[in-house]
């Protein structure tokens, strides 16, 4: 009796408390996710490998770079401080660049933003012996600056122009003249070719410092696009710019290489036709010979050319051809060897994309990876080990690892032993690497490992967040899959509300992106605007469709020509299983998505009602008409080809199928995807007497950032989600 007794004592003390501690942990607020960054990770920025191969450096607070050893994590010494100089701009430089000689660096302040990837900035050098800083240059601020691989010079990019700048002399030389804006851009890509092939730069250093070679667009028949700017001005300014879209006039496009000592330029010959793209432009190891990737207009035919510098003529190394397209290539692409015997690229050719091996003479040497496990990124080419390292799946396409491979293909293995998303950073000479982990459940984690793998220390745990979390009722996330009325196994993950009651009826906010290649279910660790949603009684459903990433070539490239067909399908056979589900309110079922996301979002309301009761689109495309030639034209092909294509699923043909309630957003700024789009479907709604809702956003971008506007804009959505599901 007395142990029964004790028993119920306890029982009676431990469930009240437990009560009182659940009552006391916070739940998720909107300022939490949009303006405190509450549960965003701390990962380790900055990071850059020196030659030795023994020590990195990072940046750190304060404007302070500094060096530690890999091996211990042990602080060598703080290479620069900008607290020692009375320069106020360099206290919040934005990134910095190392000569290759590591003598001197390149700092970045009082950056101004152009597009996704482009800015100007005034860049400072600092002398690390002499501990002396100069500008670059006293002429105006530059763009995409960068050293010589000797260290003695500095080219950069200003008024769409190239110059160079001699570290050891001062002078300044000015190597193009004909750069305007609107007209002729030297050295820096246009914004389309920015926007679509990722291209941060326009120029390359020849690996001997003798020549930089570089790009001219010609752009004077690019379409112009108007975007007036309203905000603190009595007349909107036009700001205007060159974007050409689907079907339309594209910049003409030269590769020059320019000869310091001689002072003269040289074009390299790039084949007679002039409708194409040349995506990369890279050095070989023979500092001679300059590769240039270019793909034709359709981006289905890829050759690698090797031009000879001197004389400008050139040579196709390698052919790939694709019935549908080549997905784009980056800046590793392709992989010369540093004894210039081989170049390793990956490609889709087996249905999947693995690693291949080829000799200088364009013949194929080996596939040196196979399976559905496909590869993500290659980090590089190790001539030491003879290793090949990179990024794939990992068993599903949920998961990713680091691994490695032998260029014969005989030995690999993998090297992030953590189940989730595994990424790394490779140190010079591939000793050591910085591995970065996370997963549903686990936030970020960065810790130092060697070459074969094993840990050697945690540089960052994210304790504090994971203390932070345990105050937090935090809504469980769980993946699942799916099986299609076609037999196609769909992947998803749901976000459950709080306290979640398996036979009460939820309503149900649907998200995606859906773009071709794109993911969205990842086993990664996030907590975002849809756990807010979960924490307020709603279950939020996340499912990748066809066309999205990780799952082979043909899944992926099944959406060719027709947009919006498959990915729709998809989505509405998602909310009608979760119809069925017992627990979901089958009459309150929405669906929002930002940019292809607000695409797909508009379409599946208007296409199944009977699905869906609501939509948000933020920043949708409307029509692919209104989208930029080289993304459009690589899944449509050519409007002008492939009509149908281009009308049938845009939002804009089906405006009759509006029933539910439907918010449009969009920044009038937005130079990526513009508000033309959402104007448009606005007057066919209008024109078609649906009642819907919008929200412009003045002078603001794709991404609706500055001030409040992201918190204004979520908490407009999250009223919206409330009052309308």
């Amino acid at each position: 009796m007395r142990k029964i007794g004790i028993c119920f004592l306890l029982i009676f003390w431990i469930i009240p408390n437990f009560a009182f501690a659940q009552e006391h942990k916070q739940r998720i607020t909107v300022e939490d996710i949009i303006r405190d960054g509450t549960f965003n990770p701390k990962y380790i920025r900055g990071i850059n490998s020196l030659s030795n191969g023994e020590t990195y450096t990072i940046q750190e607070r304060g404007g302070k770079i500094v060096e530690h050893k890999y091996s211990t994590g042990e602080e060598v010494c703080v290479v620069f401080d900008a607290s020692t100089f009375d320069i106020p701009e360099l206290q919040k430089f934005r990134g910095y660049e190392f000569s290759p000689n590591e003598k001197k660096i390149l700092l970045a302040t009082d950056v101004n933003p152009i597009y996704r990837h482009s800015y100007t900035a005034t860049y400072y050098v600092f002398d690390i012996d002499s501990k002396g800083i100069m500008p670059l240059s006293e002429n105006g601020q530059q763009m995409m600056a960068a050293f010589s691989p000797n260290g003695e010079k500095v080219a950069f990019v200003r008024d769409n122009n190239v110059f160079i700048k001699n570290l050891v002399s001062g002078e300044e030389r000015q190597i193009t003249f004909d750069g305007e804006f609107n007209q002729i851009i030297n050295g820096a890509p246009d914004w389309v070719y920015e926007e679509e092939f990722a291209l941060k730069t326009g120029f390359q250093w020849s690996p001997d410092s003798r020549r930089i070679a570089y790009y001219r667009f010609d752009e004077s028949h690019v379409k112009l696009f108007h975007m007036p700017l309203y905000v603190g001005t009595l007349y909107p300014q036009d700001y205007s710019f060159k974007y050409p879209k689907a079907g339309e006039e594209n910049s003409l496009v030269t590769i020059n290489v320019y000869d310091i000592e001689k002072g003269t330029t040289t074009q390299m010959d790039i084949g007679p036709e002039t409708d194409q793209y040349i995506a990369r432009i890279k050095w070989t190891p023979n500092p001679k010979e300059l590769s240039m990737i270019r793909l034709n207009r359709l981006q289905n035919r890829l050759d690698i050319l090797i031009a000879d510098a001197e004389m400008g003529n050139s040579r196709v190394l390698f052919t790939e051809e694709d019935e549908r397209y080549i997905e784009e290539p980056t800046d590793d692409y392709p992989i010369f060897t540093e004894d210039g015997k081989f170049f390793i690229i990956p490609s889709e050719r087996d249905g999947f994309k693995h690693i291949y091996i080829y000799g200088m003479d364009g013949k194929l040497i080996r596939q040196v990876t196979s399976g559905e496990d496909e590869v993500k990124s290659i980090y590089g080419y190790d001539p030491r080990s003879k290793l090949v390292f990179y990024n794939a799946y990992d068993g599903n396409p949920l998961r990713s690892a680091v691994f490695f491979v032998s260029l014969d293909g005989k030995k690999r293995g993998k090297l992030s032993p953590l189940h989730g998303t595994n990424s790394a950073n490779f140190s010079k000479g591939f000793k050591y690497f910085i591995h970065f982990h996370s997963s549903m459940n686990t936030p970020t984690l960065v810790t130092l490992h060697n070459a074969k793998g094993k840990q050697i220390r945690i540089l960052e745990d994210n304790a504090q967040l994971v203390e932070t979390l345990s105050a937090f009722e935090i809504p469980s996330k769980e993946f699942f899959s799916y099986t299609t009325s076609e037999g196609i196994k769909l992947n998803g993950y749901m976000i459950k509300p709080l306290g979640f009651d398996e036979n009460a009826k939820y309503p149900v906010m649907m998200y995606q992106y859906s773009g071709p290649g794109s993911q969205s279910v990842i086993d990664r660790f996030r907590i975002d605007w849809h756990e807010f949603l979960a924490t307020e009684g709603y279950i939020v459903v996340c499912v990748d469709g066809r066309g999205t990433g990780g799952r082979g070539e043909e899944f992926k490239k099944m959406t060719y020509g027709q947009l919006g067909y498959y990915e729709s399908i998809d989505q509405i056979e998602t909310g009608k299983y979760l119809q069925s589900l017992p627990f979901v309110d089958s009459n309150r079922i929405g669906i929002w998505g930002w940019s292809y996301g607000g695409y797909m979002s508009s379409l599946c309301l208007f296409k199944a009602p009977e699905v869906f009761s609501m939509a948000i689109a933020v920043a949708p495309v409307t029509n692919w008409r209104y989208y930029d030639s080289i993304y459009t034209e690589r899944f449509m092909g050519l409007p002008q080809d492939n009509p149908s294509g281009y009308d049938d699923n845009s939002p804009t043909s089906h405006v009759d199928g509006l029933k539910g309630k439907l918010l449009l957003v969009h920044g009038t700024a937005d130079d990526n995807v513009h508000v033309q789009n959402t104007l448009e479907l606005a007057e066919r709604l209008i024109q078609a007497e649906k009642q819907f809702d919008m929200m412009l956003y003045p002078d603001k971008n794709h991404g609706i950032y500055g001030g409040n506007t992201r918190m204004q804009l979520y908490t407009l959505m999250t009223n919206y989600v409330k009052e309308n599901l």
